[in-house]
């Protein structure tokens, strides 16, 4: 029962170290980590085998009630097979890396770069949509007030020349300050459009997945 348990231990120890391995960039801290990891699996696969006994070749002298569970230990030989493969794949790829590039560290994907980038972008457009779509009732409505003023103004005998309000001049001012700020707002969003199109212009849309958005 110890020996199991020490198994397990030394089994659960041997795939923590190899996760954190596995994790870094490196490609040789990878293939490190793949066969910590094997080691790992293979001692717990030995633990299920149960407790310490005689080997099974020699079951006919023992008997088999004295002999360890031989399909265990074939199953660790499996995965020691594959361990081996999977360590000289990775090991060929690791100097492979490190002959085109001079390291073995695990480069950005750059086609991943540009989808998260034209997906901000579209973000951004989307919101500027909305935002100038919410806009529109907004100056409808400033447009109705103006002209129910001039109305009333007209009523008054208040209306200048070519519709403009001679009083109050509380209304002349609310509305030059609106006009002024509608302004500001439509130049900002006219602007952020043609400057999203330009950055995104030269990009051909097949070449990434969200190029149908556009």
């Amino acid at each position: 029962m110890n020996e199991t348990v020490a198994l397990v231990a030394t089994g659960g120890a041997l795939i923590a170290a190899g996760t954190v391995l596995l994790l870094s960039r490196p490609l040789t801290r990878i293939v490190l980590g793949t066969v910590v990891i094997g080691n790992g699996v293979n001692l717990l696969l030995l633990s299920t085998s149960g407790a310490a006994a005689r080997a099974p070749l020699l079951y006919r002298v023992f008997g088999p009630r004295r002999i360890a569970d031989p399909l265990p230990q074939a199953f660790v030989l499996t995965a020691i097979v594959i361990t081996l493969a999977l360590t000289a794949f990775l090991s060929a790829m690791a100097y492979r890396a490190w002959q085109l590039s001079g390291t073995d560290d695990v480069q950005d994907d750059v086609e991943d770069l540009r989808v998260a980038y034209r997906a901000e972008h579209g973000e951004d457009r989307e919101e500027h949509r909305e935002g100038g779509a919410r806009r529109l009732p907004m100056e409808r409505e400033r447009r109705a007030r103006r002209r129910e003023l001039l109305g009333a103004a007209e009523e008054d005998g208040q209306a200048g020349e070519g519709g403009t309000l001679r009083h109050p001049r509380r209304s002349d001012t609310h509305f030059h300050e609106a006009r002024r700020r509608a302004r500001a707002e439509t130049r900002a969003h006219h602007a952020l459009g043609a400057r999203t199109e330009d950055e995104t212009a030269g990009d051909d849309m097949w070449e990434t997945i969200l190029g149908a958005d556009r």
